[in-house]
């Protein structure tokens, strides 16, 4: 069967809307025209099952992919997917966010598509807002978003993409008493040794220097020191220093402290218990519930703090993700704006 290329669509006649779309759902049909796209016309080219015609002449499967390439920005890497996830055995079709795809055993005019694939190359740079984009389209019309990443040697990893609202089930703790502490180099330490003990035990805030002393993190000390539960005290004057002054000091010591507090103040605020994820890189490991902290349950998450202008090296990500996939928790990105801060969940799967 013949069709025609022309610019960066294929066209075929009505014998190809009965053999190519009624038997396989490739292509769109308008009116008594089978319309193809490049990748849909490259996989039913190499399947033997359509000629192309160009200028009267017939492409041979290499020109044809010389040709689309230049026509269509990453055509190899669509094409990739494309030919994967229906050797896979899924019905695919081209739509806004690169493909939608099908269940197993529903095809279109039968069920509706289940997921949207977005393809990348692991050697560009992704933008946050090139992510945020497609995950809207596809949470607003309810559907699975998979981003695929095509890496040097054309193997594909899948991931699934979604937003998430954390939330757990942790007594938010408001003593009657507001405890002393002193900021040192780079942490808090509590002197008072009930409300040490206070702040451990029913909240899993710090760590315990001894039987008497609690040492705070900056993201906690903070979050401690807005809502009233300590005053802290400069080392050097033994001055009070209110929620401004401290930020502007923790901020000294640590350039990330603005992004992060923001998440821990949103993540306590959510009845979670953010500890450090230092030890799996990233900033936040998070509990439902840690009361009493000798009998902490495992995490669910780990938490990274990024900002909407965030560019994902896409290596990394998958680093970071497989990490997190490794010790059985979920790999969460918290995007923060000024009035909100909100979750995309990264998480490895099989198609």
């Amino acid at each position: 069967m013949i069709v025609k290329l022309i610019e960066d669509k294929i066209q075929g006649g009505k014998e190809a809307i009965n053999e190519i779309y009624n038997m396989g759902y490739y292509g769109r049909p308008k009116g008594n025209t089978l319309e193809l796209t490049l990748v849909e016309a490259a996989y039913l080219l190499y399947r033997k099952k359509i000629d192309i015609e160009l200028d009267k002449h017939i492409l041979e499967f290499a020109d044809f992919i010389k040709i689309a390439s230049r026509r269509q920005p990453y055509f190899e890497l669509k094409y990739i997917v494309y030919k994967d996830l229906r050797e896979r055995g899924f019905y695919v079709q081209p739509s806004v966010v690169d493909f939608r795809v099908y269940p197993r055993g529903g095809h279109p005019g039968k069920t509706p598509a289940k997921s949207f694939v977005y393809v990348r190359s692991e050697r560009i740079p992704m933008p946050l807002r090139d992510l945020i984009k497609p995950l809207n389209s596809t949470s607003n019309v309810r559907k699975q978003m998979i981003l695929a990443i095509v890496d040097e040697e054309s193997d594909i990893t899948f991931y699934e993409i979604k937003k998430v609202e954390p939330k757990g089930n942790m007594e938010m703790l408001y003593p009657h008493i507001t405890t002393d502490a002193t900021i040192l180099h780079d942490r808090v330490i509590v002197w008072e040794s009930s409300s040490s003990n206070t702040l451990y035990e029913q909240g899993f805030y710090g760590k315990l220097l001894d039987l008497e002393h609690l040492q705070l993190s900056l993201v906690e000390s903070a979050y401690l020191l807005e809502n009233n539960i300590i005053k802290v005290h400069d080392r050097e004057t033994g001055d009070l220093l209110n929620f401004e002054e401290f930020s502007k000091r923790a901020s000294e010591i640590e350039p990330e402290f603005v992004g992060k507090y923001k998440v821990y103040e949103d993540l306590r605020n959510r009845h979670l218990v953010p500890k450090t994820g230092f030890k799996f890189g990233t900033h936040f490991r998070v509990y439902s519930q840690a009361r009493p902290p000798k009998k902490i349950p495992h995490s669910e998450n780990l938490v990274h703090t990024i900002p909407q202008d965030y560019e994902f090296a896409l290596p990394v990500m998958s680093r970071a993700v497989r990490l997190a996939n490794s010790v059985r928790k979920r790999m969460l990105f918290a995007v923060q704006s000024e009035k909100t801060v909100e979750y995309i969940d990264i998480g490895r799967i099989k198609m």
